[in-house]
């Protein structure tokens, strides 16, 4: 049976950590803490579950915090936490059998991730396959009985073990800052960090956060290195920032340039949007309709969602159409995230 180290980056948990690490006990071989600067009881509370914590001084870097964590582990798979993070037991009975049973050759491990709508920053469903379970040492060997290769993807298995993300407050504030201060030393964000970035702007940004954020995506706008869907995703976050400072003329510049080629759920919202705060509700309607019916979602499935459902339904009661007023607020009430996307 395999080993697993528990590997957790921490910084004030006081409140989450120990059900946390109350539930990984029956998993973990051993556990590995390593504390970012702390100033609550959370050390105090680790030693209670670890002979293994460690101090790391914060960089700004949460991969540089995870690798240092990783580099502590001594078994043979690692199990990466978060504090706000718990397994119930049927959830931990599946974990043991993965434990049990899992093939040496599996690299990596997919566990459902369950995600609370209200604190959810960057996520389009309430539950998404994560690789949480990763083999310590990888070992390279060749494939192919002609033309003989070495295997470089990873073997991936996806469990249904699922973990219960059981967040306190949003971080999208202390993602916002980080992503600030990475553009500040020069970073340039991937395509992943560029998506991630847009949608907790579009989820969770409020209208500083989307001013601070308008040199970055005006500069990817203009980066034609930049793929195609990452520009699309500077013009949706520009779009809604121009429209909330009032910057008419750059707003419809971009929308234009959207819906002359295959609008997007975003920006029909957008633009459903600008007309509804210029009281022109039967031109927002439209676009209110186009934006959760007719087009599809390129940043985040809440642009199709109850915020748009109860702005629609409140356009319609605006233009006497209650019948429709109410179709679309009960719409609105029972809209939930998708299970899976």
């Amino acid at each position: 049976m395999m080993t697993i180290s528990v590997c957790m980056i921490v910084k004030n948990e006081e409140a989450q950590l120990a059900a946390c690490l109350d539930s990984l006990k029956p998993i973990a071989d051993e556990i590995v803490i390593v504390d970012t600067g702390s100033t609550d009881g959370t050390k105090e509370i680790a030693a209670r579950y670890a002979d293994r914590i460690y101090d790391f001084p914060w960089i700004d870097d949460f991969a540089a915090a995870r690798n240092f964590a990783f580099s502590k582990a001594t078994m043979d798979y690692i199990y990466t936490a978060d504090a706000d993070e718990v397994i119930d037991e049927d959830n931990i009975r599946l974990f043991r059998r993965v434990k049990e049973l899992l093939p040496p050759e599996t690299e990596i491990v997919q566990m459902y991730y369950l995600n609370l709508m209200e604190e959810n920053t960057a996520y389009n469903s309430k539950r998404e396959l994560r690789p949480k379970l990763f083999k310590r040492l990888r070992t390279f060997e060749w494939i192919n009985p002609v033309h003989e290769t070495v295997r470089l993807d990873p073997v991936v298995y996806n469990s249904d073990i699922e973990i219960q993300h059981l967040a306190k407050g949003s971080h999208a504030k202390r993602d916002f800052a980080t992503f600030q201060k990475a553009l500040k030393k020069g970073m340039r964000l991937d395509k992943v960090l560029h998506s991630m970035y847009a949608k907790e702007l579009f989820i969770a940004g409020d209208s500083d956060d989307l001013a601070e954020a308008v040199p970055f995506f005006e500069q990817s706008l203009a980066d034609t290195s930049r793929s195609a869907d990452e520009q699309r995703e500077a013009r949706c976050v520009l779009a809604r920032a121009y429209r909330i400072c009032g910057n008419t003329a750059g707003f419809f510049r971009l929308c234009l340039r959207d819906v002359i080629a295959v609008p997007c759920s975003e920006m029909c919202s957008e633009i459903g949007r600008y007309f509804y705060d210029s009281g022109n509700y039967a031109e927002a309607l439209c676009w209110l309709n186009d934006a959760i019916f007719e087009t599809e979602a390129v940043i985040t499935i809440l642009s199709q969602g109850k915020d748009n459902l109860a702005l629609l339904s409140d356009c319609y009661e605006k233009t006497g159409d209650s019948e429709s007023a109410e179709k679309y607020r009960k719409m609105a009430d029972e809209w939930e995230l998708p299970e899976t996307v």
